[in-house]
């Protein structure tokens, strides 16, 4: 039971700091450095802008309407869970890290569509007129989090004979 507690602590102590740092950088740019203006340049391939996701990523199922919202709501809560689940079978530490960089993405998303019924997204790349979609500092530690997870499977793939010995 210790061991389990020890996997928690380790992904619980980075998805709350993701967490922290994601709220405080939506509130911060949202009412101090973009008050009143829709965006604001500040390199030529960097906007900082005001934008507003009722989707998913990239925001695909875009204006879902309040049933929508519950239900993208309901999904996002059920994979935090499932997540934690792993979260506390998992022993390897850059997994743990990478799984608490992902729920405290998921989870800075999730208090956004519950408490503003969108996720506000507000980093902008582009090159000329063709932009990335928006995003957030949530949705950056979920992709890094979702790329360590996927690196480390890759490059220290579990062997077939000790899985099929447990």
């Amino acid at each position: 039971m210790l061991l389990q507690e020890k996997n928690l602590i380790l992904g619980i102590v980075v998805a709350a700091v993701v967490l922290v740092l994601d709220q405080l950088t939506k509130l911060w740019i949202m009412n101090d450095v973009l008050s009143g203006l829709p965006g604001m340049e500040l390199t030529s391939f960097f906007n900082l802008v005001y934008a507003w996701n009722t989707g998913v990523s990239f925001s695909m199922f875009d204006n879902p309407g309040a049933a929508g919202t519950i239900i993208l709501c309901l999904v996002a809560a059920v994979i935090v869970a499932a997540l934690l689940w792993w979260l506390h079978k998992e022993k390897i530490r850059a997994l743990q890290i990478g799984l608490g960089m992902i729920i405290g993405g998921a989870l800075g998303n999730l208090i956004d569509r519950v408490r503003l019924g969108a996720v506000f997204d507000f980093l902008d790349f582009h090159i000329g007129p063709h932009h990335w979609p928006a995003f957030n500092v949530a949705d950056s530690f979920i992709c890094i989090g979702a790329a360590v997870i996927i690196l480390h499977s890759l490059l220290y793939p579990e062997k077939k004979e000790n899985k099929e010995q447990k």
